[in-house]
């Protein structure tokens, strides 16, 4: 299939690249590198010894999107492009719902002109909110508790709206939890322009150095060590998630919502004992009051994802840890 992937120069996008590349697929990758560097497409290529078509542009440019789905010869679209930052969207909500709703709208727009109607959404875990039962499956209530969460939701519904709208359309929503680690090459990973706002990144980089102090927030939640308790997977188990996700949708039509994740909760103590037990150092951490928009407990039930796409979590913990680290390790060699 060709592919193209909006915002496929960022963490999971380039990671997904990498799958759906050595799946046979053909991708195109627009990207206007507000949250990543161009010298991650070169990476992806050298990775996989393969030349991909790469875009400089916004994905609210419905011109420049209609153009590009019709020139590749595009089949489904992997929509990644959006702001991330559940600290940020306190800070600037009207900027995430520009960003993240305007241009999911666009797109929509630019694959109703040009007959594309096969698309996998990445929405996130924030939409359930705070957790009213355990694992989280996909019948569990929505409730964002933070703007980025609510921009997720609101185009998830939009999807689900047009699906019933136009019944030719195929969505596929896939909420994963917590992405972690890196490419086993250790050539791409997740590599935050500014200081890390996720825990696995300001590790890593505590770990070589670049940090003096990690801070925890939050002490006193119920849980085994009084932190909070997250779902984390690998990378490129998500990655395989959505190369698995796209072949499913190839033929079918209609609106789903799938969870990726492994199903494990681990707490933020737990996760930093496993990386200084992976990594034979010591890290300096403090605990500090919650966070805005977090809540205690967060972890999937991901059998719907094995029902339907025969898609599980394979790595473990440890493996998330190791490479990480390995990627960090690289870039300070460079």
């Amino acid at each position: 299939m060709n592919i193209l992937l909006t915002g496929g120069a960022g963490y999971i996008g380039s990671h997904t690249a990498l799958a759906l590349l050595e799946s046979g697929h053909v991708i195109s990758i627009l990207d206007n590198l507000c949250n990543s560097n161009l010298s991650v497409i070169f990476d992806i290529e050298n990775i996989a010894q393969k030349k991909i078509k790469y875009i400089d542009g916004d994905v609210r440019n419905v011109g420049l999107l209609s153009k590009l789905l019709e020139a590749d010869k595009i089949d489904a679209v992997i929509h990644f492009a959006g702001l991330k930052s559940v600290r940020e969207s306190f800070e600037k909500p009207l900027k995430y719902y520009e960003n993240n709703v305007q241009g999911a709208i666009s797109l929509l727009e630019a694959m109703e002109n040009t007959g594309i109607k096969k698309l996998v959404f990445s929405s996130s875990a924030t939409v359930y909110g705070n957790p009213q039962y355990l694992p989280i499956d996909e019948n569990h209530p929505t409730n964002p508790t933070n703007p980025y969460g609510r921009t997720k939701l609101q185009i998830e519904e939009m999807l689900r709206d047009l699906s019933m709208s136009d019944p030719t359309w195929s969505f596929l929503c896939l909420r994963y939890f917590n992405p972690v680690g890196a490419h086993d090459s250790g050539i791409i990973g997740e590599s935050p322009i500014e200081t890390p706002n996720n825990l696995m990144p300001y590790i890593a980089q505590l770990a070589v150095g670049k940090q003096n102090l990690l801070k925890i927030f939050g002490s006193d939640y119920p849980t085994v060590d009084g932190t909070g308790v997250r779902d984390y997977i690998h990378i490129m188990d998500l990655a395989d998630g959505h190369n698995v996700a796209i072949n499913y949708i190839n033929g079918k039509s209609g609106f789903d919502i799938i969870n990726l994740g492994t199903g494990i909760g681990y707490s933020v103590l737990e996760l930093v004992k496993a990386f200084e037990t992976v990594t034979q150092s010591k890290l300096k951490y403090k605990k500090t009051s919650i966070r805005d928009g977090d809540v205690a407990i967060c972890y999937a039930n991901a059998h719907k994802a094995y029902e339907l796409m025969s898609w599980k979590a394979k790595r473990t913990l440890s493996e998330m840890c190791k490479s990480a680290w390995e990627y960090e390790i690289r870039k300070i060699a460079k």
